[in-house]
C-alpha cells in the first residue's frame, strides 16, 4: 500500500449526470427540463420574493414609517458607571479617553452621561451630551461638567 494506488471505496463516488449530448443518451433533447416555459430556457433565475404569480409579501404589506437621516446615536452612560470607574482608577477627571481605555465606549461612539445611580465623588466630566439631572447630581458633588 502506497500513495500511488488509493482510490476510494467501490461505491462512495458517482459519475455526473451529462445532460443534453444528444437522444441515445436518453439525457438529450429538452435536458430534463420539461417543455418551454422560464425554466427551460437558458439565464432563468428566479426573483427574490417570487411566489408564482401570486402577489408577494413584500408588496401585500403595508408601507410605514421612516428613518430619519440626521438622527444622532448617543452611547448611553450612567452615573452609576462614573462612580464604579472612579473607585477602580482613582481619577478625578473622567473624559473620553478614559472611556476607552476602560471599554465603556469604542473610538467614534458620542457619549451622554445619565443620572441612574448614585455619584459620591468629585469629577470632571467630560462628554458630549448630559441629561438635566445627571448635570445636577454631578453638580452636587461638587464635580464639574463639560460638554464636547
Amino acid at each position: 500500500m502506497d500513495l500511488s494506488n488509493l482510490k476510494p471505496a467501490s461505491g462512495a463516488t458517482k459519475n455526473r449526470k451529462r445532460i443534453g449530448r444528444g437522444s441515445g443518451s436518453g439525457k438529450g433533447g429538452t435536458s430534463t427540463r420539461g417543455h418551454k416555459g422560464a425554466k427551460s430556457r437558458s439565464g432563468y433565475s428566479k426573483k427574490i420574493g417570487f411566489e408564482g404569480g401570486q402577489m408577494p409579501l413584500h408588496r401585500r404589506l403595508p408601507k410605514f414609517g421612516f428613518k430619519n437621516i440626521n438622527r444622532v446615536e448617543y452611547k448611553a452612560i450612567n452615573l452609576k458607571s462614573l462612580q464604579e470607574l472612579a473607585d477602580k482608577t482613582k481619577l478625578e477627571k473622567i473624559d473620553l479617553q478614559v472611556l476607552i481605555e476602560n471599554g465603556l465606549v469604542s473610538g467614534n461612539d458620542k457619549v451622554k452621561i445619565l443620572a441612574n445611580g448614585n455619584l459620591t465623588a468629585k469629577l470632571e466630566v467630560t462628554a458630549h451630551k448630559f441629561s438635566k439631572t445627571a448635570i445636577q447630581a454631578i453638580e452636587a458633588a461638587q464635580g464639574s461638567v463639560k460638554i464636547i
